[in-house]
């Protein structure tokens, strides 16, 4: 009995299996099993595909500062240090940038690196100042920038102006002082034609300058070469005379004739001193002297004032007798000397 409904029910399958493939159903079959072995195969044999590479952003470059920045030449040169390993590299180039005074940073040129230590980029200044810096442009990107250097391109020659002495004046020394003013840090060179004398300067950071020269006598032409720091050249000329060059005093009295019987009387010394320059002389050491026939000779000491001037009052008494008495000064300086001047005063009857 349960060997029949067995058999029964195989048949039934057999025949809706026959059914399945005669309408197509191998395929399906098929093509699944296909698809799963072909799967399995292409994931054993395929190469894995490569997994991409990142660009790395260089480093920054290097530029070399000038050892002077100011230049009257209409061109510098550049010179650019870049990271180890792009030396010569075809990948990567050098952007440089310009920077002039109110106005932003310009790119104004990419160039090849060199395949040397450096790369030299020749670029031409604008009058002024003129700012660069540079950086490295590659696969990655653009590196950091470097570092500025600064070109101060100037081609105007320095004005040299002398302030003193004024041209054709005389001086009573041994040498001249020249106080003048020019540009900045320019390196000045005086010349005296008149006895070869020659002084080397720089003007301060203000421009003002002193220079002292050794003098001849008579007159002096004196030649102030003046470059600046760009290397522009100018000349200035003063000519001045050389003096005496003597400490001067010039004693003078308030009366030169005294009668007799006038006696007592005030007499007033007094005495101007100026130096070879003939300037006033503060602060001068004086010594007044009076001798008169019959009495006994007066000395006072004084020190002249800001006007170079200094006095004495001192009274001739009734015992002074008829003659010539004299009076005298003597001046003593630690710059100049020392030098004396007198007079006569003179007693009648």
């Amino acid at each position: 009995m349960y060997m029949q409904i067995a058999l029964v029910f195989g048949v039934a399958f057999l025949g809706a299996l026959i059914l399945y493939i005669g309408v197509g159903g191998v395929g399906m079959v098929a093509r699944g099993v296909s698809s799963t072995l072909g799967g399995f195969v292409s994931n054993v044999t395929s190469t894995p595909s490569p997994k991409a590479t990142l660009a790395v952003v260089s480093d920054s470059p290097t530029l070399a500062q000038p050892t002077e920045p100011y230049t009257s030449q209409s061109r510098a040169d550049l010179v650019i240090t870049v990271p180890p390993g792009l030396k010569g590299s075809t990948d990567s180039r050098i952007k440089i940038y310009l920077t002039l005074p109110d106005q932003p940073p310009t790119a104004i040129a990419e160039v090849d690196i060199a395949n040397a230590p450096q790369t030299v980029v020749p670029v031409d200044l604008t009058k002024g100042i003129n700012d660069f810096y540079v950086s490295i442009v590659g696969p990655g990107g653009e590196s950091a920038p470097s570092g500025t250097a600064r070109y101060v391109f100037d081609n105007t020659p320095p004005k040299i102006t002398i302030s003193s002495p004024k041209n054709n004046a005389i001086v009573n020394g041994k040498a001249v002082t020249i106080n003048g003013k020019t540009q900045a840090r320019t390196t000045l060179l005086a010349r005296n034609t008149a006895n070869q004398a020659a002084i080397a300067g720089t003007a301060g950071a203000d421009g003002t300058f002193a220079i002292s020269l050794a003098l001849a006598p008579g007159v002096n032409k004196i030649i102030i070469d003046g470059t600046d720091p760009a290397g522009n050249q100018a000349e200035a000329t003063i000519t001045v005379k050389r003096g005496a060059g003597k400490l001067t005093a010039s004693l003078s009295a308030s009366t030169y004739r005294i009668k007799r019987s006038q006696l007592p009387m005030p007499v007033t010394l007094s005495v101007t001193v100026t130096n070879p320059d003939g300037k006033v002389v503060a602060g001068a050491t004086v010594t007044f002297t009076l001798s008169m026939p019959g009495i006994p000779t007066v000395t006072l000491d004084a020190t002249t004032d800001g006007n170079g001037k200094a006095s004495f009052t001192t009274t001739v008494p009734k015992g002074a007798a008829v003659g010539q008495g004299s009076a005298t000064v003597l001046v003593t300086t630690d710059a100049y000397g020392s030098t004396q001047d007198f007079t006569v005063i003179t007693i009648t009857r």
